[in-house]
């Protein structure tokens, strides 16, 4: 089984499937220290990464921008000094979807090598 960082996201539209419970009792394991929220009754995963000052979380910012485009899947970021909020969710279906799982560890791989 490839792991979450070797997987693509999929396509979704209004009719895709959101995670179930089961299979994020199988994937949180995997992003360990990433919270799961609820933001207006939407399911999302959310963490926040520290950094040494504005700058580095900046260009971090920049390198989960890009990793979005290339994956056609967007979060929302929260640049302050020293520290980035990172909000996975699916939009199209207001829910979990494998594709946030896989973005939040590849997210978490990108703040590996920025440190």
């Amino acid at each position: 089984m490839a792991t979450l960082t070797q997987e693509k996201c999929s396509a979704c539209n209004k009719q895709s499937q959101p995670a179930n419970a089961e299979e994020i009792a199988e994937l949180k394991p995997q992003i360990p220290e990433w919270n799961l929220i609820e933001v207006e009754g939407e399911p999302r995963l959310q963490r926040t990464y520290a950094f040494k000052n504005f700058k580095e979380a900046l260009a971090f910012t920049n390198q989960i921008g890009h990793l979005a485009e290339a994956e056609g899947h967007h979060p929302a970021l929260l640049t302050e000094w020293g520290k980035v909020t990172v909000t996975w969710w699916t939009h199209t279906i207001s829910a979990l979807h494998r594709n946030d799982f896989i973005m939040a560890a590849k997210t978490d791989e990108i703040a590996s090598s920025a440190n």
